[in-house]
């Protein structure tokens, strides 16, 4: 009986013994890894190291902004502004129609552009039109534009020169009316020029308004965001451009000025206030163009085309 008792109260262990075979291991390392990752995604190899160089210099650059509020798609309301819209091509990706809508030849004829440009069609009732308009006179039409992508200053200059040619670039300082900024990019794509900037703040963006003004040259000339217009500026000057800028009390004529036969940014001020102190000062000629009529301005758009024209025509 003891001994039958002590067999019962025996501790019994749960280690295992040695075990017969490898586990799998040796036929897990016979099987293959799959096939061989590109180079560039090869830790040490050359484009390795050339692909994160790159992807950390992105990381540097600024995110581009967006137009609008918090990167929101702009509403453009109203028979009138959204037909006008859609015959200049202005990008857009839904077209909101009031249910039961009177329907008149603007209302069909935006129904028909947007047909045909694969937009996006919806059905509202009313209420939810007001909403999306904040109580605007909207006549049953409503058009969605999606923010505007902006390039980078140093895109500019690096498009030019990788195309062989000298940068030609308009830098608007302080212009607020999205009209100016658009007919401003119309005159870059008319005289040759590589893109326009502007500042992140307090300035005009590239509005459905500003893109109806370039009618559609929007589309291949870049306008980039300046975080600071001073620093933008200065950065271009390291690469080579000279900075020209205009201003009614100038001390070089625009006849005068050599800089427009090689690379060089052109900066327009406000119409009222010109350029400001910081951007006036960073300028390596101050310019003025001669208007035997009398007049004290031009508008940011006239100006700039003036200069553009005068520099297309040296270059030519």
């Amino acid at each position: 009986m003891a001994g039958n008792s002590q067999r019962r109260n025996r501790r019994t262990s749960n280690k295992k013994g040695a075990t017969v075979g490898s586990g799998g291991q040796r036929r897990r390392g016979l099987e293959g890894k799959g096939p061989t990752p590109p180079a560039h995604m090869r830790k040490g190899h050359k484009k390795n190291r050339v692909a994160n160089a790159q992807a950390k210099q992105a990381a540097r650059r600024p995110a581009p902004r967006r137009g609008g509020p918090k990167g929101a798609n702009e509403l453009v309301v109203g028979r009138n502004s959204v037909v006008e819209a859609l015959r200049e091509g202005v990008p857009a990706n839904t077209l909101y129609v009031q249910q039961f809508v009177d329907s008149d030849e603007r209302v069909r004829e935006a129904l028909q552009l947007a047909t045909e440009r694969g937009l996006n069609l919806m059905e509202a009732p009313r209420p939810e039109l007001d909403r999306m308009t904040n109580g605007l006179h909207h006549q049953g039409l409503v058009l969605s534009v999606p923010p505007y992508d902006y390039a980078h200053p140093e895109d500019l200059t690096a498009a030019a020169f990788g195309d062989g040619e000298d940068p030609l670039i308009v830098a608007l300082d302080g212009i607020t009316d999205p009209r100016n900024l658009g007919a401003v990019v119309r005159s870059v794509s008319a005289f040759g020029g590589h893109g326009v900037v502007v500042p992140e703040r307090r300035a005009a963006g590239m509005t459905a308004s500003a893109w109806k003004t370039s009618a559609g040259t929007a589309a291949r000339t870049p306008v980039a965001r300046a975080t600071n217009m001073t620093r933008t500026l200065e950065a271009y000057q390291k690469e080579g451009l000279m900075v020209v800028g205009l201003a009614a009390d100038g001390d070089t004529e625009l006849h005068e000025l050599d800089a427009l036969e090689g690379p060089v940014v052109i900066v327009v001020g406000s119409e009222g206030k010109g350029l400001s102190r910081l951007v006036g000062e960073t300028c390596d000629f101050r310019v003025r163009i001669p208007m035997p009529g009398g007049a004290e301005s031009l508008n940011a758009g006239v100006a700039a085309g003036v200069v553009l024209y005068e520099a297309a025509r040296r270059r030519a």
